[in-house]
């Protein structure tokens, strides 16, 4: 009985240790800031090929743009300032990745529905299609706060510039001939990225794996104990 005493007592201790290492190497993780050259270059426009810097030479950040919410309102970069940011690519009619990003990023959205300084930004791959109305109704159907969850429609070539130079989310099309933001364009993207409060690409996930989410979620609160 003693014996089976000890062995008890020093599982117990080796499981706090792990547990403490464990909860220790969390809180001092650190998240990096992702480069262009730090990405597959599959997911690089060639434009940044190469560039271990952001095209200003400061920091990779999304640049300005121009589109619009399910609530037809005109949306800018101004409203990811002091925004920790969480984006990806879909289309609402999809019926294969993106019903599954939106389950998981609903998740997320209900843990933060009351934290004004997180943002998702959901970008329509389809806006000839994905107009606003539709994307109100779709908003709608997963009952979003729709203050803290914009799904965004606008030009395609916008939309596409994003995903490929900003975002650095989905695959370019290294061919002198092809027309971006054609007909022929279409990008589809299990992608999700995290954006600090400065813009800046701190993370990159599987939008279709739970675990992928988990990870998101750590990562959320490192940028939120950092304030950045």
């Amino acid at each position: 009985m003693k014996r089976v005493l000890i062995v008890f007592i020093i599982f117990l201790t080796g499981a706090g240790i792990i547990i403490y290492l464990n909860l220790d190497w969390q809180n001092n993780r650190k998240l990096p800031v992702f480069q262009p050259n730090d990405i597959n270059p599959e997911l690089v426009d060639s434009l940044l090929h190469g560039r271990g810097r952001g095209i200003n030479g400061g920091d990779h950040c999304i640049s300005n743009f121009e589109l619009t919410d399910q609530l037809n309102q005109k949306i800018s970069k101004k409203l990811l300032y002091n925004k920790i940011v969480v984006a990806n690519f879909f289309f609402v009619s999809c019926p294969s990745i993106c019903p599954k990003m939106t389950q998981n990023l609903l998740t997320i959205h209900r843990q933060y529905i009351e934290d004004s300084s997180l943002l998702i930004l959901s970008h329509t791959v389809w806006p000839e299609v994905d107009q606003v109305p539709l994307l109100f109704s779709y908003a709608e159907k997963y009952d979003v706060n729709h203050n803290s969850w914009r799904f965004l429609t606008g030009k395609k070539e916008e939309l596409y510039r994003l995903a490929r130079q900003d975002y650095l989310a989905a695959p370019d099309i290294n061919d002198p001939n092809f027309q971006h933001g054609s007909d022929a364009d279409f990008i589809h993207t299990e992608n999700i990225v995290l954006l600090d409060t400065k813009q800046r690409i701190r993370g990159y996930y599987n939008g279709t794996d739970s675990l992928e989410m988990d990870r998101l979620l750590e990562d959320i609160e490192i940028l939120k104990k950092l304030n950045i």
